[in-house]
């Protein structure tokens, strides 16, 4: 069974002021493989490649060469019987987001090209309850953000904090929780590395006074401090940035800091497999973890959908970015009462 495989790219823009820990952003970019077995070349295995700009390691100039030489390998082989490790000795280290794209491409293509890449209840209808994600503006408008994601009933809510005037930030949170209980809604904060060691145990214990369920990434990744914070803070810390380019080093990192969650990113952390390989590192340790999209089209939330279905996980996952999008490839995936769902009679956009 021959393969053969080519890309193209697309740029989606965003619907809305979209603000990151990086910066304002307009749009993002995304490459698309398709492979396909050259006795049968109606039927498409498709994966997306979307490294995020000043964050990912394989967000480089000479990405889009490195995406050609792969595709060449793939050029007249047979069809892998592990897909996953087969991807693994085509891609070259630090290329993460090549390596997400390949391995969901080929196992859409495994299963017919029909953007099905396990067969679990996700791809049948059944829903994976999401965090509402408030995107990082002034205090006021972000309140009002949470409490739409609210009453369009997420019961999971994540707030960016480290962004604006900390004092600002605290009255904000304690302006939700005089509305919202803890024991009905979940508050879950990311700081994007935001907090100087020397001052990030002090907010994290007026932060805990909300009632939160955890906090990313409390101080840049890489630091030392990391592993005391994590031992002395009243909030649970979960690992975000701090696991980008650490594939290779997982129980070391893992043992070193002993966070009480990882947060993963399939386009960032090393794809499916090495996800797969946190996920169980993680719970020999009695770490909690739960995946979440990285900006994604249709294309690669549809496949981190169906690879978090498979684990059957109960706590809300990252998944909510589906609508951001003006020019999202169209799918079947909708957000209903703050869960994700995949509508089994729904169509993909042709690509």
């Amino acid at each position: 069974m021959p393969l053969s495989g080519s890309f193209f790219s697309k740029t989606f823009v965003f619907g809305f002021d979209a603000r990151t820990s990086r910066g304002p952003m307009r749009d993002k970019r995304s490459w698309f493989i398709r492979i396909f077995d050259t006795r049968n070349p109606d039927v498409v295995g498709v994966g997306e490649c979307g490294p995020l700009p000043g964050l990912s390691i394989d967000d480089m100039p000479h990405f889009e060469t490195v995406l050609a030489d792969v595709l060449e390998r793939v050029e007249g082989q047979e069809m892998p019987q592990d897909a996953e490790a087969w991807v693994r000795q085509l891609v070259p280290p630090g290329f993460p987001s090549i390596t997400f794209g390949l391995e969901t491409a080929m196992l859409d293509l495994v299963n017919g090209g029909r953007r099905v890449l396990f067969d679990n209840d996700f791809v049948r209808g059944v829903p994976i309850p999401i965090n509402g994600l408030v995107w990082m503006n002034d205090v006021e408008s972000m309140l009002n953000q949470a409490n739409q994601l609210v009453n369009r009933g997420f019961t999971c809510i994540k707030i960016k904090v480290g962004g604006c005037d900390f004092d600002e930030e605290c009255r904000m949170l304690e302006a939700f929780r005089k509305v919202h209980d803890r024991n009905r809604i979940t508050l879950r904060l990311d700081a994007n590395g935001a907090f100087a060691p020397n001052e990030a145990l002090a907010k994290l214990k007026r932060l805990s006074a909300f009632g939160v369920h955890s906090i990313e990434q409390p101080i840049k990744a890489g630091l030392p401090e990391m592993a005391d914070i994590c031992s002395a803070s009243p909030i649970p810390i979960a690992l975000d940035e701090e696991l980008i380019g650490k594939e290779q080093s997982k129980d070391a990192l893992l043992d070193a800091i002993k966070p009480a969650f990882i947060v993963l990113k399939p386009t960032l952390h090393g794809g499916i497999l090495h996800c797969r390989e946190w996920i169980s590192k993680a719970e020999k340790r009695g770490i909690g973890w739960w995946i979440t999209s990285a900006l994604e089209s249709g294309i690669g939330l549809n496949a981190i959908s169906q690879f978090v279905s498979a684990f059957r996980s109960t706590i809300p996952q990252g998944l909510g970015t589906g609508s951001i999008y003006t020019n999202n490839i169209s799918s079947p995936l909708k957000v209903v009462n703050g869960c994700l769902m995949n509508d089994p009679q729904g169509t993909w956009e042709l690509l």
